[in-house]
C-alpha cells in the first residue's frame, strides 16, 4: 500500500515545482525552441518579442527548475535543454489534447 510518506511527498513537491516552472506559454515556447538546439538570449528575445529582462526572468525560472543550462561566452549567454527527455512530457500533453478534442467533437455531433 502506498502512502504519502515524507519521501513521497518530497518527490511529488519536486515534480510539482518542475511542472510549475513550465506552466507558462512563453516558457513552453522556449523549451520547444531549445529542443532544436542552443540559443542565445538575444535570439530568444527576438523570437518572443518581449524585452530582454522578461525573457531572462523566464529563463531563470527554467534554470532554477533544472530544465535548462546556461553557458556564458563573452557578453553572450547561451541556453540549452539540460534534460531533453522533458520533450516526452510534451508528447504526452499532445496526446491528452487529442483525446480531449475527440471528446469535444463527439459531444458536438
Amino acid at each position: 500500500m502506498n502512502d504519502m510518506s515524507n519521501f513521497n511527498k518530497d518527490r511529488f513537491e519536486l515534480r510539482a515545482n518542475i511542472i510549475k516552472a513550465m506552466a507558462h506559454s512563453t516558457r513552453l515556447f522556449i523549451i520547444d525552441e531549445l529542443s532544436r538546439g542552443e540559443k542565445c538570449v538575444c535570439e530568444l528575445t527576438e523570437m518572443i518579442g518581449d524585452d530582454i529582462s522578461t525573457v531572462s526572468k523566464h529563463l531563470t525560472v527554467l534554470r532554477k527548475a533544472g530544465i535548462v543550462d546556461l553557458d556564458k561566452r563573452g557578453l553572450q549567454v547561451y541556453y540549452s535543454l539540460r534534460v531533453p527527455c522533458i520533450l516526452n512530457f510534451f508528447g504526452c500533453i499532445e496526446s491528452v489534447m487529442e483525446v480531449n478534442l475527440g471528446k469535444e467533437l463527439r459531444h458536438n455531433e
